[in-house]
């Protein structure tokens, strides 16, 4: 078993950057970015890929796929 911890991608439209950061980094790095690139706005963000992804995973967990 690998100790390596995962990476998330993010993305900056504004930017026009794309970078892969530890699982554990996401938020502080977000949030410096955005405060020093772009004044505060949510400007970079996790990849939208990757956030319907896990969105889709986590309401099939949940069941909320399911019919009654």
């Amino acid at each position: 078993m690998s100790s390596e911890e995962p990476t998330v991608p993010i993305v900056c439209t504004d930017c026009e950057t794309e970078t892969r950061i530890p699982l554990s980094d996401v938020a502080d790095a977000l949030s410096r970015h955005n405060e020093g690139k772009h004044d505060g706005e949510e400007v970079a963000e996790v990849d939208p890929g990757l956030k319907d992804q896990l969105a889709d995973l986590v309401a099939e967990d949940l069941g909320l796929f399911e019919e009654d």
